[in-house]
Parts: structure tokens; C-alpha cells; sequence
């Protein structure tokens, strides 16, 4: 019932905004646009005052948390949108109307079980940024550190469960009455997300991702993450160092200062892929609302980045798996590619190789034929799947998060230099990556790190040997056993064989004698020479063994 009124919900905020006026009916089914042109909302008037990105974005405002991460992924990816839309939707990434100043202070003193006064010396009532989960004030703490503290907006989680509900559901139906719905896994992808949109919620989480990145990136010239404040850090309440940075997609306060924006946008690849495949952690959220570059050193820049609430990680196998598909597409070796989708899973088993080689080829020439930079990692992932999915290509929904960021950082870099190659800023961090792998320090460094694994199953190594020779003497065992059993069934199938033969012959010969005691066949045989009776009976003999 829950998700049906929100279902209710959404339909009505879209009728409000009259969004249906934006679907291409062309790309829906016949039943779903003859559903669309009868629906009662055409009874209401179009917002004439509002252009269609704001009517996208007040929508996806008022539908709440979910829907207004949808809009800031989608304001990263202006080579999708019109600008017009894009510069709304922007709007959503730090622009969410605030809650107000006296329950973000309550929230606060509620967590911390002391007054704001005995914490901060000075405490901004305003509000530094406001997006979809929480906001963000400005302070300082008793000891001078200037600072931010981020509260978590209240009584979002029910929200948050009747729209997770409403997606299950959504998933569920896909799944069940679209064609290509197992293949895509949306229920997965749902259960999946539901974990990511709680841990947002858990503000220490977020502390604890943040401190981990400012690790993986200390002294480095490419990212500069705040220090966190941990004594007055809880669940819902966040305080952490404050930044003095410039928004990246402030492209003009950029541009004034003079920053290399070939550099920064290479540098925001680089960060990416040095998470991914160094670190195996990455933020994974991205978006220009969480992204500031340093006002220092502009020919140089450095990224800041904040709002660790979504973070990703691989295993090694994925590492392995995505870094040679990566190195086969640079290479154009549509072979390799094929093969990998194969192995890995991504593509059944018994796909012919040769023939998904071709049908990768038929969709990455024609984009390689353009200049790098031209291209569009997003646009080749859309006609890569397209075409896969005659393959019956799988989504791998543990890759779900890191294409999402993947198209985030194109998105962003684009913005900044629309010369921006993708391609060749990567190329030389994977071979390098994948260099080092085999390389003897490399080598070296596993083999200290799994030393003392080695040694506890070395010292464990004659009991084990000991319970395989036990195990291998028993199958041996078994195996005479079976041995046996089936000589025996043998032995017993071949007597049966010749009882039933022995049974047909004598019914042959009691036929035979039988005859000869009918007059008329009895004058029949006395006609037949010995050798045709005896091929006769013969004859017979078989037919009957064939019969039985």
C-alpha cells in the first residue's frame, strides 16, 4: 500500500509539471503512448512560467533524496543534455532549499549531548551548501580551527524507504514482464543502491571513508582531502576542516586565475584511475557540488575534494578484468574484448567468439575513426551495450557504481577543456599499472604480504598431506568397489542374454515341431530341402532375438 500511494505521488508531481510533454512518444511502445496521450493530466494547464529545466528540476526536488541524486548525475553529462537543462539541474548538486538553522542546531546538540555554545566559538546560521541528504554551516571551534559541520536532514529515512520500495517494486515488474529484464538485474542493481543510500545517512561512515582518502592521498600534488574532526563527529552530525577553494564548474573564477585547464581536467582522470587501480577505493560521487579546486598554484592545480558518503571499491579480479578490457579497446583488439566478456562471465559461455568480435568491431571502428578527444566514453558504452545485448549481455552490478563515476569524471573533465582525451590521459596509467604488477618489487611485496599465510598452511602441510593420501586411498577403495559391482552386472547381464536366447531358440524349435504335426505344414516341409529349413529356421531365430 505504502508503495502505491508513492507511486500516486510521482505521478502527480509529474502531472504538475507536466513532464510528460518532454518523453518522446516514439520511443515508447504503442500501449504506453496511447496511455500517455489519454491520461487525465492533459486536463491541466503547462507552467508557462517555468522552462522545462526548471519544471525537471522542481520536480525532482519535491520527489525528494533519490530523485534529486538522479538530477545531479545527470548535470554532469552535458554531451547527453541540452544546456538549458544542464544548467538547472546544476542547480541541485549544493542549491536544495535548506531546512532551518534551530534543527540543525538541535540535531547537533542532540548528538554531541552538549550546547553549540560550549563547542563553537562562532556558529553560522546560514547555510554554506544544501543538498539532498544534508547541510552544511560554517564554524569555529573553541581551539581557532575554522570549520564545517554537515547535519543530516531530518526524518529522511521514511522517505528514503517508500521510494526504495516504489524502485523494488519497479525492478520486480521489470523483471518479471520485460524481455530483458533478468539480463539487467535490476533488483540487484536496487538492493544494491538501497545499501549505498543508507550509508549516506551514517554521517561516522562518511568521516571514516574521508579519513581513508586523506591517507591514500597524503603530500600529493592531485587531491587534497579535509581533515576530520572526529570528538564531534556522530551519526548525523559531520565536522571537518574548511576549505578555501574555487567550485569546478566555476569555469569563469577558473579562467580569472589563470588555471591550466588542460592539467586540471587530465588530473581529475589520473585521481580516478589512481583510486580504482592503486588504491582499489574511489569516491564515487563525484559530481561538480563535491569537487573544489585550490586556489594555489593555478598552473599546477590541485583538486579538493569533499562528501564522502558514496564510495567504491574492486576486488583484484575486477582490477584485472576491467584494466585489459580498457587496454584491449585502446589497442582495438576486438578479439581480446570478446574473449574477456567471455571469460569473464559478461557473456554466456557458448558464444561464438568470432561472431561478438565482429559485432564489437562494427560499433568501435566507426568511433575510432574520430579523434579521441571527439569521443564520448558515455556514447560508446550506449552502442557497445546495445549491441552486446543481442549477445545476451549481463550488467555486472558491482561495475554499476564505478561507470557511474567513470561517466562523472568525462562529464566533468568535458566542462572544463572540451578537448579533453579520455583515451590517451589513461592509456599510459594502465600499461604502467599493469607493468608493475610483474614487476620484481612488485612481485616481491606479495610475496611478503602473503608470507605468514604461507608459512601457518606450510606448517599445517603434513596433516593436510596426510588427510589426501587418507582421502585418495578411499577413493581407491571405492573405486574397486565399483569396480566390482559392475563386473558382477556384467556377468549377470550376459547370462541373461543367453537364457533369453536359449528361450527364443527352444520356442523356435516348439514351433517348428509343432508344425511338423500339422498335416499341412507337415506336406510343406517334407517339400524343403535340409539346408533352406535350416536357413529358415535361422531366419526366424534372429527375427525373434531382435523382436526381444
Amino acid at each position: 500500500m505504502t508503495s502505491l500511494k508513492r507511486i500516486l505521488v510521482i505521478i502527480w508531481v509529474i502531472s504538475k509539471y507536466r513532464l510528460d510533454q518532454l518523453i518522446p512518444l516514439t520511443l515508447l511502445p504503442w500501449y504506453l503512448q496511447i496511455l500517455l496521450v489519454l491520461a487525465p493530466w492533459h486536463l491541466r494547464p503547462v507552467p508557462k512560467k517555468l522552462s522545462r529545466g526548471e519544471r525537471i528540476r522542481l520536480a525532482l526536488q519535491e520527489l525528494g533524496p533519490i530523485f534529486i541524486k538522479f538530477g545531479q548525475i545527470l548535470s554532469t553529462r552535458r554531451d547527453l543534455l541540452p544546456d538549458d537543462i544542464a544548467e538547472e539541474l546544476k542547480l541541485l548538486q549544493d542549491r536544495v532549499p535548506p531546512f532551518s538553522s534551530t534543527t540543525a542546531k538541535s540535531i547537533i546538540e542532540r548528538s554531541l549531548k552538549t550546547k553549540i555554545e560550549s563547542i563553537f566559538d562562532e556558529f553560522s546560521e546560514d547555510t554554506l551548501a544544501s543538498a539532498s541528504v544534508a547541510q552544511v554551516h560554517t564554524a569555529k571551534l573553541k581551539t581557532g580551527e575554522d570549520v564545517v559541520v554537515k547535519v543530516i536532514r531530518p526524518n529522511l529515512a521514511p522517505t528514503i524507504r517508500k521510494d526504495i520500495a516504489v524502485m523494488k517494486l519497479l525492478a520486480e515488474l521489470l523483471e518479471k514482464y520485460w524481455s530483458e529484464g533478468k539480463r539487467l538485474h535490476p533488483k540487484q542493481i536496487v538492493d544494491d543502491y538501497e545499501h549505498t543510500i543508507y550509508d549516506e545517512l551514517d554521517l561516522q561512515k562518511e568521516a571514516a571513508n574521508g579519513s581513508q582518502l586523506r591517507r591514500n592521498f597524503e603530500n600529493s600534488d592531485l587531491l587534497y582531502v579535509p581533515k576530520i574532526y572526529w570528538d564531534y563527529t556522530r551519526t548525523s552530525v559531520l565536522v571537518m576542516e574548511r576549505i578555501s577553494g574555487i567550485p569546478v564548474a566555476d569555469v569563469e573564477q577558473l579562467a580569472a586565475q589563470k588555471t591550466n585547464m588542460k592539467i586540471l581536467a587530465e588530473r581529475g582522470v589520473e585521481i580516478f584511475f589512481t583510486q580504482v587501480f592503486r588504491d582499489s577505493f574511489f569516491h564515487a560521487d563525484m559530481h561538480p557540488g563535491n569537487i573544489f579546486v585550490s586556489r594555489q598554484h593555478p598552473q599546477s592545480p590541485q583538486y579538493i575534494a569533499v562528501d564522502f558518503g558514496i564510495v567504491g571499491s574492486l576486488t583484484e579480479n575486477d582490477q584485472i578484468y576491467l584494466a585489459r578490457n580498457l587496454l584491449a579497446f585502446f589497442n582495438r583488439d576486438y578479439r581480446q574484448v570478446a574473449q574477456l566478456h567471455i571469460d569473464s562471465g559478461w557473456i554466456p559461455k557458448h558464444t561464438r567468439v568470432n561472431e561478438f568480435e565482429a559485432a564489437i568491431r562494427s560499433v568501435c571502428e566507426p568511433i575510432f575513426e574520430k579523434p579521441l578527444s571527439e569521443i564520448s566514453f558515455g556514447h560508446f558504452l550506449l552502442r557497445l551495450f546495445q549491441v552486446a545485448r543481442r549477445f545476451d549481455m549481463e550488467v555486472q552490478p558491482q561495475l554499476v557504481l564505478l561507470q557511474k563515476t567513470l561517466l562523472n569524471i568525462e562529464g566533468l573533465g568535458r566542462q572544463l577543456y572540451p578537448e579533453l582525451d579520455l583515451w590517451q590521459t589513461a592509456l599510459p596509467y594502465l600499461e604502467g599499472w599493469m607493468k608493475n604488477r610483474v614487476a620484481p618489487p612488485n612481485v616481491l611485496k606479495n610475496i611478503q604480504l602473503h608470507a605468514a599465510d604461507w608459512a601457518e598452511q606450510t606448517r599445517q602441510l603434513p596433516q593436510l598431506m596426510f588427510h589426501a593420501i587418507t582421502q585418495l586411498q578411499s577413493v581407491e577403495q571405492h573405486r574397486v568397489e565399483q569396480s566390482q559391482h559392475i563386473q558382477q552386472l556384467q556377468s549377470e547381464l550376459r547370462n541373461q542374454e543367453s537364457a533369453k536366447r536359449y528361450r527364443v531358440l527352444g520356442g523356435v524349435l516348439l514351433a517348428t515341431a509343432g508344425a511338423l504335426n500339422v498335416p499341412e505344414a507337415s506336406l510343406l516341409i517334407q517339400n524343403i530341402n535340409f539346408p533352406t529349413a535350416a536357413l529358415l529356421i535361422s531366419g526366424v531365430y534372429l527375427l525373434a532375438l531382435k523382436r526381444y
